[in-house]
């Protein structure tokens, strides 16, 4: 039971990561879009 609660933990985590990783990216293409639009406007 151990075993199995260690990998779901490890599991979630990895999730996590990923989703991070994932929202980060699109924040990042967000404020990209953002200041290409300033630029382009100035």
């Amino acid at each position: 039971m151990r075993n199995a609660t260690e990998n779901a933990n490890e599991l979630v985590e990895d999730l996590t990561l990923m989703y991070n990783k994932a929202r980060q990216e699109m924040i990042t293409t967000e404020l990209l879009d953002i200041t290409g639009g300033a630029e382009a406007l100035a």
